[in-house]
Order: C-alpha cells, then structure tokens, then sequence
C-alpha cells in the first residue's frame, strides 16, 4: 500500500481518455499526492502528472496495452494517515466499505462527479478531465485531510459551454399586445 502521511492535499482525477487539460494541471498543483481512477488514455498523462507529486493510479475499462497492464484495477492508498479504496467502476465494489478499513471510496467511470457520505465513508467521483461527453461538465475534485478530517470539493474546469439559437424576428415570431 502507497503512503503519504500527516495533513496532506490529494488532488483526484479520472477520465481523462489521453487528454490532460492545462486547467486540470493547473487545479492539481499543490498537491501531495495525485490519484488517478482510471481510463488513463495514455501513460504520458501519468508522467505529466508525476512531474506535479507522486501518482497512484487505477486501470479504467478502456486503459489497453503493456503500459496498462502494469497498473492494478484497484487498490488501497495511505493518505494523511488514513486509507483510501481507489477503483474504476464503482459497480465493480466487491463488499460495501466500512468506516474500519477505508475513510474514503474513490471512483470514476461515470463521468460525474460526486461527493456523498454513507456510512461514515466519504465517497469521490471527481468526474471527467478527458474530453466533454453530453452536457457534463469537465471537473477534478480535491480531498484535504487534517486530524483525520475529510473535506472534498469538486472543482469545474471549463465553464458551461453557452448554446444559442438563433430565432428569427418578424411579423409571426412577434406577440400581439392585447386589445389589437
């Protein structure tokens, strides 16, 4: 099991499908420890991230190739002295986690990004860095720990894409006032 001990920051991505976003580099630093939840895309990301802290990374569904098979499908991470479960699929949970053997779940493959408590287990979808499916939003997400003390936050690193449609002005587009 990796450890990062004592307060530390740990900056969480997934879904990142090959593309490391400048922005999600930039939300990263400052980190103490970086985790990736799979579908990696490319093992330049994790060297890109390795440059900003240490790396613990999860194999996603769509992480293929010998770079890929170097890395587990799941594991445990010490942080600020706590345990931290790391996996892809949040479906693939074989047993519901306790607050004994884990503080926190971390997952991805959903592409959104969640912070939920059950249990007295704090559970982490940073969402998708990688490119934009549907409507989602871009995000990464970060854990603080202090006193074994858990905060997360997401962070959104594109703004909402305005969409405009035109509508064209005239006489059947335009309302009548009353009464003419």
């Amino acid at each position: 099991m990796a450890s990062i001990q004592a307060a530390c920051l740990v900056g969480i991505i997934s879904d990142t499908h090959g593309l490391l976003r400048p922005e999600a580099i930039v939300a990263l630093h400052g980190s103490d420890l970086i985790i990736h939840a799979g579908d990696i895309g490319k093992e330049s990301v994790l060297d890109t991230l390795r440059q900003i802290a240490p790396v613990f990374a999860v194999r996603g569904n769509n992480d293929h190739g010998d770079w890929a098979e170097k890395i587990s499908a799941s594991g445990y991470v010490k942080a600020g002295g706590l345990s931290l479960y790391v996996l892809h699929n949040l479906n693939e949970l074989d047993q519901p986690p306790n607050a004994d053997t884990c503080a926190a779940v971390i997952a991805g493959h959903s592409h959104r990004a969640l912070v939920r408590e059950r249990q007295g287990v704090l559970f982490i979808n940073p969402g998708s860095a990688g490119p934009r499916r549907f409507r989602l939003p871009v995000t990464v997400a970060r854990l603080q720990i202090r006193d074994s003390e858990l905060t997360a936050s997401i962070i959104d690193l594109a703004p909402a894409e305005i969409t405009t449609r035109s509508r064209p002005v005239g006489p059947r587009n335009k309302k009548k006032a009353p009464g003419s």
